[in-house]
């Protein structure tokens, strides 16, 4: 078991940053545009933001390969556009139309897409850690060396199936990395409130499941632990954990007004931590790019984000038939 570990001091690799820089940028205004749509009434149900957090997905599928799969909660749309999933078909989800993922009946909660190996976000909370470990355990039978990625967080960090889970990862040795994206709050209640453990990976102590803590909001940071848990789970040693310390500016919902913590704490992360900033900072201090070339890749995913709120109204509402579709699979 480990802390923190920093991130090795290495030349800085120009397009990756630019890369993450992109991805953590298509996130962030593609999540601000789904709070406005929220706000419009073109979003219904729930609606959980993943704004502050982007560096976590984006780090961890730097170090994914083809057939590696992920699954994780009801705040998912980052880990979807991730991993590859088309932002017109995830905002057509979101306001429940037919071009949707799941055809509009899953909503912001519930899509998947067996193309990107995407297993849903799930409602059920920490539902999704043996469901990971299931995935995990279907790449070991086949004997392939697949890594699957279940993320929670540290409030579903307290559930009873994630510690029955992690005994069978264990106790069979499944390539499986535990993703807690520790940010702060769970729905409301502080990890100092809720939490007898204030250092999450530690709990894999019990069933010898190796572990550490990450800098949540760096995104190199990650990469280089999810590399690490990679490497681990590829070589057959079994599962692994990584705590990613993060921390999420919006309330848990669209819903909550977030009144447990104050604005002035989200401010200070925002303008000191902020995992966007970081990387456009080592960019522009170390020169390799300009103030307009940022600028350009900003107008540019603004306009794809545009473009996806645009399919989604576009887009018609899913015939009545549809309730019987994707009910029952046909077993081979």
């Amino acid at each position: 078991m480990a802390a923190a570990k920093k991130p090795k001091k290495s030349n800085v690799n120009k397009e990756e940053l630019l890369g993450f820089y992109r991805e953590m940028l298509l996130i962030r205004r593609f999540e601000e545009k789904a709070g406005q749509l929220y706000g419009m009434g073109l979003i219904g149900g729930f609606c959980h933001l993943y704004i502050g957090q982007e560096a976590i997905v984006v780090g961890l599928e730097a170090c994914a390969k083809d057939g590696d799969q992920r699954i994780t909660s009801y705040r998912d749309h980052g880990h979807m556009l991730a991993c590859g999933m088309d932002p017109n078909g995830v905002m057509a989800e979101l306001t429940g139309r037919i071009g949707g993922y799941s055809h509009g009946k899953g909503g912001s909660m519930h899509m998947f897409s067996k193309e990107k190996n995407f297993y849903g976000g799930n409602g059920i909370v920490g539902a999704q850690v043996p469901l990971g470990a299931g995935l995990a355990f279907a790449n070991r039978y086949r004997g392939n060396d697949n890594v699957a990625f279940a993320y929670f967080g540290d409030g579903a960090a307290n559930q009873g199936q994630v510690y029955e889970t992690f005994n069978m990862a264990s106790l069979w040795e499944l390539p499986v990395v535990f993703v807690i994206e520790n940010n702060k709050y769970a729905m409301g209640t502080s990890l100092q409130r809720g939490s007898s453990t204030p250092e999450l990976y530690t709990r894999g102590a019990a069933f010898g499941i190796d572990g550490e803590a990450v800098d949540g909001m760096d995104v190199q940071a990650v990469k280089q632990a999810g590399q690490r848990a990679v490497a681990h789970c590829r070589d057959g040693k079994g599962p692994y954990i990584l705590e990613m310390n993060t921390y999420r500016y919006r309330g848990h919902s669209m819903s909550d007004p977030a009144k447990y913590r104050t604005r002035d704490e989200v401010q200070k992360v925002r303008e000191e931590r902020d995992p966007i900033d970081h990387v456009r900072e080592i960019l522009l201090n170390g020169k390799h790019v300009s103030e307009d070339e940022l600028k350009a890749i900003d107008k540019d995913i603004k306009s794809t984000v545009s473009e996806a709120a645009d399919f989604a109204t576009a887009s018609p509402e899913p015939d009545p038939s549809e309730l019987w579709t994707d009910i029952y699979a046909e077993a081979n």
